[in-house]
């Protein structure tokens, strides 16, 4: 693609460059290469597909652009470009150029602009409102009174009065329209605004020349009412539009600011200081009072608190977090001031892997919104084509109904609820499951996810937990020694390990045997000794001394001995997931088979599957033995779903249909996923696929509507008996009912 030269930088621009306000809304890319950033903005007037677009080829028309994602539907630009050679102030200057405004995605100052935009459109709504209903007014007479009943002056005062209104209802109410039509003609091109704006002008300077020359070649027909009431409705129908994509443009933003700006680092001689979040360091000591987000990803270093970490995990109820234990950036504290060690930083944390996921789906286009997209603009031109074709049939006819029929055709075509049919419900669904712990990456991907019939699941860390949990245990020596419970309890508190953590588990209630010289040696096991001398040992079977030939216990076996002198086998298993049971239940009840693919032996795979009524299970499967099934199964004609969580998941992740990962999971996995489960519960991908499929049935509503409206409409119109304002009308209440429609969605599905 040529490149052109940079844009001149306004002077205002040059702040975009500034260290600190360019790490506000610009994240570092992991490449191989040269170095990459991101760059997320919010583009202003943008309002059809095409503006979109328009906004993207200036964007990858500057050199050292990498790419450029340009959403109308979100007013979101995500630019990928090389700071080595360009800047922020580079980008903002090119989508200036292109005719629109810019400003950076940051929360507090998008939700300012939103408010004024906002404001600004009541504003246009209550003008447009009340000069109608003033225009109607003066119009009245010419309605009611017979033939002659109205004196000339008296008439002429009438028409002059409605011009006199219509005119701030052209100027102001409809500048949206006029505006984005003048962009985009200026850039040769036929968008969403053009019929409007022609249709709104047309209507106004025929009435004009009615009304300065009645009988003359525009005749005597003057439609200043039927211009402010068409105006007036279309405002109501992007008024109520505009709310409905500020709140979900409100809810990216306040995922995007939920990490404070300035915190304050604690000094090693007792002092503290103010700092911007962007300069902490792993090692770092911070103070997070109540009410504060945590800053970055770290370990309670004093104190203990509940935290708030609904956004990060799915967990709705409060979490009780003491010294030692890990808290995430982005969580909230909602008790009691802590000191905080940071670990992780920026993009290394959680949290900033949330948002990139976040801001991806935010700028996704997925190929029901592209085939909308495609269709439109052929379709734009149709309708100025039927436009002229209707008026030269009823300008021979009845050249007073000529310009009317003209308006009315423009209006009515108008492709608004054609274009927010599939956008508006993918939103919609989008911020449905976002509130519900389900991240969603790829917007396609709901429509994918809707339409699989096979359900591949990975075992470990999947549809089980990622610890173990105790199954059985055999005593060996009870007659003597009685279920020391509390000396296990003892030797569990000493370790890490995941076998320490199940048997810490299973004692809870049990007081700690006192133990001294506690030694943990590394796969082996944990020792110590009592108060009468006696060294107990829990560990492997060669660690404690168990006797030659002893057999096991199915699964992951821990012995415990003392002297010695066997005392009980421990056998674990890797607890099922909750729920996960009836989420697979419920995936087969509605038609679509359940497969595992786990690189687990196969007596432990084949235990889980007959837990979880499974009954296609491959154990043993190497990651290209997962590629190789999932393939198969696509070349069956079959849509597969993927769910997994670890690295090795990552490979056929990318290949199925769609995939969803588990929110615990490993960072790659999450990374080539199109949902994310943060809970882990199974039974969110059930509520998900379920919304998927309410998705696309409102979406099939919203384009079934479309084309019944125009079919309908288009003959009225061209007939002469749809007038203006109820074209006007009826394009604004399609627009309506369509988002109103996907709004449905946003509320749970009843049982």
């Amino acid at each position: 693609m040529e490149r052109t030269p940079p844009h001149p930088a306004p002077a205002d621009a040059a702040a975009w460059d500034e260290a600190d306000a360019l790490a506000r809304f610009t994240r570092r890319v992991p490449s191989a290469g040269t170095a990459l950033v991101a760059s997320t903005f919010v583009v202003e007037g943008m309002t059809c597909a095409a503006c979109a677009a328009d906004v993207e080829r200036a964007l990858r028309q500057v050199d050292g652009v990498v790419a450029a994602d340009v959403v109308g539907a979100t007013g979101r630009a995500r630019v990928r470009w090389q700071p080595q050679r360009t800047s922020a102030s580079t980008l903002v200057s090119a989508i200036r150029a292109a005719g629109h405004g810019v400003r950076p995605a940051l929360g507090h100052v998008a939700e300012d602009r939103r408010r004024h935009e906002r404001r600004l459109a009541l504003w246009r709504l209550f003008v447009a409102g009340f000069c109608m209903m003033q225009i109607m007014m003066v119009a009245t007479p010419a309605y009611v009174a017979a033939p002659g009943e109205l004196a000339a002056d008296v008439d002429a005062l009438l028409r002059w009065a409605g011009w006199l209104l219509a005119v701030p209802v052209l100027l102001f109410s409809a500048g949206p329209w006029l505006l984005g039509a003048w962009r985009d003609l200026r850039a040769r091109r036929v968008g969403m605004d053009v019929p409007v704006a022609l249709g709104v002008v047309v209507t106004f300077v025929a009435s004009s020349g009615a009304t300065f020359a009645p009988g003359g070649a525009f005749g005597r027909e003057v439609y200043f009412d039927s211009l402010a009431m068409f105006v007036f409705f279309l405002l109501a129908g992007r008024w109520l539009e505009l709310r409905s994509r500020h709140a979900t443009l409100g809810a990216l933003d306040a995922l995007v600011e939920r990490v404070p700006e300035r915190v304050e680092r604690l000094l090693d001689d007792g002092r503290s200081e103010a700092v911007p979040a962007t300069s902490l360091r792993a090692g770092d000591r911070v103070r997070v009072r109540p009410g504060q987000a945590f800053p970055a990803d770290g370990c309670l270093d004093e104190g203990s608190t509940q935290v708030d970490e609904a956004l990060l995990s799915g967990e709705s109820l409060p979490l009780a977090r003491r010294a030692g234990d890990a808290v995430l950036a982005g969580s909230i504290n909602l008790s009691s001031p802590v000191a905080v060690r940071v670990e992780r930083t920026g993009e290394d944390t959680r949290y900033a892997a949330i948002v990139a996921l976040v801001e991806r789906a935010a700028l996704d286009r997925p190929p029901l919104v592209q085939a909308a997209d495609r269709v439109a603009r052929p379709f734009l031109w149709g309708v100025l084509l039927l436009a002229a074709a209707g008026a030269a049939m009823w300008a021979s006819v009845d050249p007073s109904t000529s310009v009317r029929v003209a308006v009315a055709v423009l209006v009515v075509t108008c492709p608004c609820a054609l274009s927010l049919a599939a956008p508006s419900a993918l939103l919609a669904a989008a911020g449905s499951l976002a509130r519900r712990g389900v991240l969603v990456q790829r917007l396609g991907a709901i429509e994918a996810l809707a339409r699989a019939d096979v359900f591949a699941f990975d075992k470990t860390g999947t549809l089980t937990e990622d610890r173990l949990a105790l199954a059985e245990v055999r005593w060996c020596a009870e007659g003597a020694m009685g279920r020391p419970m509390p000396q296990v309890v003892a030797l569990a508190a000493a370790s890490l390990h995941p076998v320490a953590r199940a048997l810490r588990q299973a004692g809870r209630g049990v007081a700690a045997a006192p133990l001294r010289s506690l030694v943990e040696h590394p796969g082996q096991g944990v020792e110590g000794v009592d108060a009468d001398g006696r060294r107990w040992r829990m560990g492997s079977a060669a660690f404690t001394g168990a006797p030659a030939g002893a057999a096991p216990l199915r699964g992951t076996t821990a012995w415990l001995s003392v002297d010695g002198l066997a005392v009980a086998c421990f056998g674990f298993e890797q607890a099922v997931r909750a729920g996960a049971g009836p989420a697979l239940a419920a995936l087969r009840d509605d038609g679509a088979q359940t497969w595992m693919l786990s690189g687990d032996r196969p007596d432990a795979a084949d235990d889980v599957a007959r837990a979880l009524g499974i009954g296609r299970v491959h154990a043993s499967a190497t990651p290209e033995d997962k590629l190789a099934l999932v393939a198969a199964l696509q070349g069956q004609g079959r849509r597969v779903a993927m769910v997994g969580d670890g690295i090795n998941d990552a490979p056929v992740l990318s290949r199925a249909d769609v995939s969803v990962a588990m929110g615990q999971g490993a960072a790659l996995a999450r990374a080539h996923a199109d949902f994310t489960l943060l809970s882990g519960r199974p039974d969110d991908l059930v509520a998900a696929r379920r919304l998927a499929k309410r998705t696309l049935s409102v979406i099939r509503q919203n384009l079934a509507w479309a084309a019944v409206y125009n079919l309908a409409c288009v003959p009225l119109a061209l007939a002469g008996w749809l007038p203006p304002w109820a074209a006007g009308l009826g394009m604004a209440a399609s627009s309506l009912w369509v988002v109103v429609n996907a709004q449905r969605l946003r509320r749970p599905a009843s049982p």
